[in-house]
């Protein structure tokens, strides 16, 4: 999976872009644009990837992000609902004029796309309102849809029902080369992560030596390598102890473990508890 750059149709006569989407399963590649975007998981279940931070998403997911933030969806192999639905609107931070933000009465939607650049999660009453209005029926006036987006980031942005999906990212100042490298490589971390990762594949991805790949790594995330990747592999197990029957021996490999004794000592650092009981806390609610 490589971070691809996404450039959307800016041909459509219209300020932004507002789509919705019916398919077997999310086919969007890890993937960035310099647009807003605004989407809503009406269908589906599986891993959302924003940043550089992953996590479980179900029907119901609203998620705000930023410029350049690159993200995606993707669908559980288990999935068996049939279709991933999703509502998507994309707009950029002047789609209403360049010094349009600088109003005092933009002022909260200005700290919005700010914050939006570590991508947010929108939860609780804010989201079912939100994804409400992101319904727009195909008799409005394009000047009442714009009317309608600009309700919905007013709703969000006086909101406390949000949640910053990675902090650490908006913190992270990148040179255009270096976001571009650093995309792949995550985007190649997301594809593999379950197998074995060679160092000097993943090195050469990023034009890298192993040794100043690392170096390089660390610095732009503050973890290792191994660090970041048995996050990914502790997540993914997360979800199957939550969503199948599978022994944990299974899901261990399964996670990209290869071995059930590292794999338990990893699990109970990173969660303070083993797989099994972390599984029982879940039959028990």
């Amino acid at each position: 999976m490589k971070a691809t750059y996404e450039q959307l149709n800016d041909k459509t006569g219209y300020s932004f872009l507002h789509r919705s989407f019916s398919l077997p399963q999310f086919d969007a590649p890890y993937h960035f644009h310099p647009e807003l975007e605004l989407t809503f998981i009406e269908q589906s279940a599986g891993k959302r990837f924003v940043g550089r931070q992953v996590a479980p998403f179900e029907a119901g997911d609203l998620v705000l992000l930023g410029e350049n933030v690159p993200h995606c969806w993707v669908n559980n192999a288990t999935d068996e609902q049939g279709l991933a639905k999703s509502i998507v609107i994309q707009f950029k931070s002047d789609f209403v004029g360049k010094d349009f933000l600088d109003i005092p009465e933009m002022a909260a939607v200005q700290q919005l796309f700010k914050k939006a650049e570590s991508g947010i999660l929108i939860k609780g009453k804010t989201r079912d309102r939100v994804a409400e209005k992101m319904f727009f029926t195909s008799g409005q006036y394009p000047f009442q849809k714009i009317l309608q987006l600009f309700e919905i980031l007013h709703i969000i942005s006086v909101s406390d029902e949000i949640e910053l999906i990675d902090p650490n990212f908006a913190m992270t100042t990148l040179s255009p080369i270096d976001t571009e490298r650093f995309q792949k490589v995550y985007a190649y971390i997301i594809a593999n992560y379950t197998q074995d990762i060679d160092l000097q594949v993943i090195a050469s991805i990023a034009h890298f030596t192993p040794t100043a790949f690392c170096r390089y790594f660390k610095k732009m995330t503050r973890k290792t390598l191994v660090d970041v990747i048995t996050e990914f592999r502790i997540k993914h197990a997360c979800q199957l102890l939550r969503s199948t029957e599978k022994s944990v021996y299974a899901i261990c490999f399964e996670s990209g473990f290869g071995n059930i004794s590292y794999f338990n000592k990893s699990f109970k650092k990173a969660i303070g508890q083993s797989p099994l009981n972390y599984r029982k806390m879940f039959y028990q609610m």
